[in-house]
């Protein structure tokens, strides 16, 4: 195997680059000022739990999201971006790496204050990337993807970090597992880079603090080009808004707090147009997997929305990993626009490497794809992937392949898959959002075309329903 992605982490390591403050970074080489201009600011706006139908535009109802709305007058809205999974740690890997969480060995479940596994750091991150053109870099709110050190935020790319390692569930939280070292967790630590400065913060507190934090960071970086992740713990349970928005809504706690949400995007909006910086800033809003649907008296509160999609969080159904997704970038993606076209988290890293100028490691297989021509607009563009795999924990659940989607997999159906007669469930997307309507009968070559993509990832990236080892899959990353 080709080592250089390894001798290009280790020559930015060595360099210090990935280790210190909200100040901007060590470089490199001194850029010229015309030389940093040409780089745009990236700003992922990530937040947790928050559905399909939790945004204005996508119908929402009982509160109102107006910066979310305004951002898609001003940009692109996609309809059809998807997550790579439907719970937090495998959609968040998918997000930094550009692979399917089975790629790089992430795809089961979600990590816990006791894991001992983490986001291998031989994998390079979107701000690995974009540290071969000197960004400066910070993660801001939740990592999820390794609480030990070797895994944490500063170890991955990124020159800052301040936030919570893990969900904001699992603080003191007693997992009553005799398989463990402990079974109760610590309390909720906020770290900022690998210190833990606070335990047990208010939840009402958090998105306010991220959003302090991240105005901060842009007008400390406005003269250099940065790539700032602002990944909101909200809506993630337990939920809570601050004062200035708690019973603010008619949708009660949930819609308090998807409007705090909606003010931090307006608020980070705001802090680009202030510095200066708007028209060099791309803006990409999106939530890492589909909402909590339960009924009100078990959650406290009203429930998130997939809108029209069926399912929800857990679930391969669309409302599991469709996601809403806007982005802005003035000058540069239309404004006002609609992309009907299917593109996804992993699809984030190789576009970006594209608009920098930066190089993607030739030694490991990237399953994004370059979507410049469907954000820029291009006349005529197509969805770059053949392909698009719905995977729950290791199990392959359903594939899509243009307007039609096919499970393979449903978890009501007996495990001993192999040896299962089912009926095939067939959907068309373009017509069917929903999945209510099994047009399998119909289109029996569909099916056989779709089940044909099944194959291919299976034997690419593994099955655990089929028992079936990826033939190109990444290590996990486990403590020396």
């Amino acid at each position: 195997m080709d080592n250089s992605g390894n001798s290009r982490r280790n020559f930015l390591k060595i360099f210090g680059i990935g280790t210190l403050s909200l100040i901007a970074p060590p470089l490199l080489l001194k850029k010229t000022k015309a030389a940093e201009e040409s780089l745009p600011n990236i700003i992922i706006f990530f937040t947790d739990d928050q559905g399909y139908g939790d945004v204005g535009i996508n119908g929402a109802t009982g509160y109102k999201t107006p910066n979310m709305d305004r951002m898609a007058a001003e940009g692109m809205n996609f309809t059809n971006f998807y997550v790579a999974a439907p719970v937090c740690t495998p959609s968040r890997a998918a997000l930094m790496t550009g692979s399917y969480p089975k790629r790089v060995g992430l795809a089961y479940r979600v990590l816990f204050p006791f894991s001992q596994i983490g986001l291998n750091p031989d994998e390079i991150t979107i701000p690995e990337v974009l540290k071969q053109k000197d960004y400066a870099t910070a993660c801001l709110g939740k990592w999820h993807l390794g609480y030990q050190k070797p895994f944490l935020p500063t170890r991955q790319g990124f020159d800052y970090y301040y936030g919570t390692p893990y969900s904001n569930d699992m603080g003191s939280h007693n997992y009553n597992r005799p398989d463990m070292d402990y079974t109760m967790s610590p309390p909720l630590p906020i770290m900022r880079n690998e210190t833990v400065v606070e335990e047990s913060p208010a939840m009402s507190s958090l998105v306010g603090r991220y959003t302090k934090e991240a105005i901060k960071y842009i007008q400390v970086n406005k003269d250099h080009p940065f790539f700032l992740y602002l990944a909101h713990n909200m809506p993630h349970l337990p939920i809570d808004a601050s004062r200035p928005f708690k019973g603010k809504t008619s949708y009660g706690l949930y819609g308090d707090v998807i409007t705090e949400l909606d003010w931090s995007l307006g608020q980070i909006l705001q802090t680009i147009k202030d510095e200066g910086i708007d028209e060099n800033t791309l803006v990409i809003f999106t939530s890492d997997n589909g909402p909590v649907i339960r009924p009100a008296d078990q959650l406290g509160h009203q429930p998130g929305s997939a809108g029209p999609l069926r399912g929800h969080k857990n679930t391969t159904w669309e409302g599991g990993m469709r996601e809403p997704c806007i982005m802005r970038w003035p000058g540069k993606i239309p404004a006002g626009t609609t992309c009907d076209e299917l593109a996804t988290t992993m699809d984030i890293l190789p576009t970006l490497a594209k608009l920098v100028g930066a190089w993607l490691q030739p030694d490991r297989i990237i399953d994004g794809k370059d979507i410049w021509p469907l954000m820029s607009g291009q006349q005529g563009a197509k969805s770059p992937h053949e392909a698009f795999y719905y995977y729950r924990d290791d199990r392959l659940q359903a594939v899509r392949s243009g307007k039609w989607k096919l499970h393979v997999y449903r978890p009501e159906w007996e495990p001993n898959f192999r040896h299962r007669v089912y009926e095939p469930l067939l959907y068309n997307l373009e017509t069917d959002i929903g999945e209510t309507t099994n047009v399998a009968d119909q289109h029996p070559e569909v099916v056989q075309r779709l089940e044909v993509y099944a194959a291919k990832a299976r034997h690419d990236l593994g099955d655990a329903a089929t028992d079936t080892k990826g033939c190109n899959v990444r290590p996990v990353g486990t403590l020396q």
